[in-house]
């Protein structure tokens, strides 16, 4: 049993060294440019030119005159009454009316 325990070792010492092992990976270094200060600022646009002007309309046409309204037609005279008879030795009298209380 004592050389069977030695033996394994070896064993294993020799199949693990015979494996590959991984190769360092180096990361990417990305450099990343920093912007620099804010240039001075542009000159001013000039204006635009001003839009031409529109024509003008065309007059409306006038309307027609309404008609005029016939004139209503006169009333007939009323008849005359007679005459008053002269009257006779009565007298009327017409009382004043009472306050109001």
């Amino acid at each position: 049993m004592k050389y069977s325990v030695v033996f394994s070792a070896l064993l294993m010492a020799l199949a693990l060294s015979a494996c590959d092992k991984p190769a360092v990976v180096t990361p990417t270094v990305v450099t990343v440019p920093v912007p620099g200060p804010a240039g001075p600022t542009g000159a001013t646009g000039s204006t635009g030119s001003t839009g031409s002007t529109g024509t003008a309309g065309s007059t409306g046409q006038t309307g027609t005159t309404g008609e005029t309204g016939s004139a209503g037609e006169k009333g007939s005279t009323g008849a005359t009454g007679e005459a008053g008879k002269t009257g006779g030795d009565t007298i009327v009298v017409v009382p004043a009316p009472e306050p109001a209380r």
